[in-house]
């Protein structure tokens, strides 16, 4: 009996454990849908906008950090979500805005925030769903930091 029921409650466990795991996916990735109501653009829409960047501000509301690690659009205003209230000022209105973030979470909940300010949005980009749907992302290489012995050095003459 012991030798059909270990076995049987292993497989038990192991099921339970993965219906858990799908579970607080689902549960996270409901979260993420609920946490804002801008449209999250398609890779198609998101192209359709970049081939005709005059009318379209891009503003990504991720921290430098994660824009040089993963990479962004080839052109966007950096404003993080915490500083976007104070930067509404200076955004123009006479351009249909795009908020990208890393899986459009923050770039949802700022997109939100811009349209009941007044500004046209488009949506919202997750920037890494883009990316794994093969949209192109711009890296961008940051500079190695000057020596303090190259930055005291006089040039010959």
């Amino acid at each position: 009996m012991k030798r059909f029921l270990i076995p049987a409650m292993a497989a038990f466990l192991s099921i339970t454990a993965v219906t858990q795991v799908g579970s607080t996916q689902t549960a996270t990735a409901a979260a993420h849908t609920q946490a804002f109501r801008a449209h999250v653009l398609s890779r198609t829409e998101l192209d359709a906008l970049l081939e005709k960047p005059a009318g379209v501000l891009f503003i990504d509301v991720r921290r430098p950090d994660e824009i040089s690690k993963i990479g962004s659009l080839p052109v966007y205003l950096n404003v993080q979500l915490v500083d976007l209230e104070k930067s509404t000022a200076w955004i123009p209105h006479g351009r249909t805005i795009v908020t990208l973030s890393n899986h459009a979470v923050r770039a949802g909940k700022a997109a939100d925030f811009l349209q009941s300010k007044g500004f046209k949005v488009a949506g919202a980009v997750g920037v890494q769903t883009y990316e794994e749907q093969g949209g192109t992302l711009t890296k961008v290489a940051i500079p190695a930091p000057k020596t303090a012995a190259a930055s005291h050095q006089q040039p010959a003459h």
